[in-house]
């Protein structure tokens, strides 16, 4: 196996993290981009192994400059920033066209699944017409679309209702909703990253496990030890916080993610696939706990 230079985006979040880790334990150099070096997350990645680089999205000349030295790229952009799926399109397409100038070797863009299929969910939109660009320029591409991620039970607008004893859930308690854990998704790009000539040009959904609410928060009981209960909560709830999000749910009943979960598991087992029962049982559920006062 050669060994590869990578340029990871995004590194100090939970995606960019998950690869830059995966890369660096298979003897790869990671090259982390960042906003912010001297932040926690970058030190750690340091102390690992990692050459830290600043750079930024908006900045077109500081990706040139971070592109330059490696081999490939592994791209994420997120709508979860001021300026929501609008400043995601002109990150990404900042960043895809400097990857094109310095004529990066391999463009792995983390996209999302089904992003192909016309949704008319904003965060998932945003992410096809970066696709699109992609193939405008002629990269040398490939791209991976992970369905909902599995570590999501933890995300920021979660986890205090959770640590309140509730999961609130707006699908049918019949309808299944693809995930995929963070680390299978790290696995697998590393998988593409490595066999370059398998991928050039490929797009592929992956997944982990399908599942209802009420067997996700069965499960959550089970390894947390917690009586959690689901409460169902409108779309209308929601489009109050997120048009995006509501959206995003109501095409999750009325049509959702169509991963070959069969087929990925027969023809990868070397990523080493979770269900979401194998994910609870790694996770450490203490989180849960909400932090007490502290008192003088």
């Amino acid at each position: 196996m050669d060994m590869l230079k990578v340029l990871v985006t995004g590194a100090t979040g939970m995606q960019g993290g998950a690869v830059a880790r995966r890369l660096l334990d298979r003897g790869h150099t990671v090259h982390a981009q960042t906003r912010h070096p001297g932040s926690s997350a970058a030190r750690e990645l340091e102390r690992l192994g990692a050459n830290i680089v600043e750079a930024n999205f908006e900045d077109y000349d500081s990706m040139v400059h971070a592109m330059r030295p490696v081999d490939a790229v592994y791209l994420i952009t997120t709508p979860y920033e001021p300026g929501g799926a609008e400043a995601e399109i002109r990150q990404g397409l900042t960043s895809v066209q400097a990857a094109r100038d310095v004529n990066v070797k391999h463009l792995l863009y983390s996209s999302v699944g089904n992003a192909d299929q016309n949704t008319g969910i904003p965060h998932f939109d945003s992410k096809f017409k970066i696709e699109m660009r992609i193939r405008e320029l002629s990269l040398e591409f490939s791209i991976v679309r992970p369905v909902y991620f599995m570590e999501n039970v933890f995300a920021f607008w979660q986890l205090p209702d959770l640590q309140s004893g509730k999961l609130y859930w707006p699908l049918p308690p019949d309808v299944e909703l693809q995930q995929v854990a963070v680390e299978d998704l790290a696995a697998f790009s590393v998988m593409v990253l490595e066999n370059r000539g398998q991928w050039l040009g490929r797009a592929i959904d992956i997944a982990g496990d399908a599942l209802t609410g009420p067997e996700e928060v069965d499960i959550v009981n089970q390894h947390s030890g917690r009586d959690i209960e689901l409460v169902k909560v409108s779309y209308d709830d929601i489009r109050r916080t997120s048009e995006d999000f509501a959206r995003m749910w109501e095409w999750f009943e009325e049509v959702g993610y169509s991963a070959d979960l069969q087929g990925l598991r027969r023809d990868y087992p070397q990523v080493g696939w979770h269900s979401y029962e194998e994910w609870a049982g790694e996770q450490n559920w203490s989180r849960l706990e909400k932090e007490l006062p502290v008192t003088v």
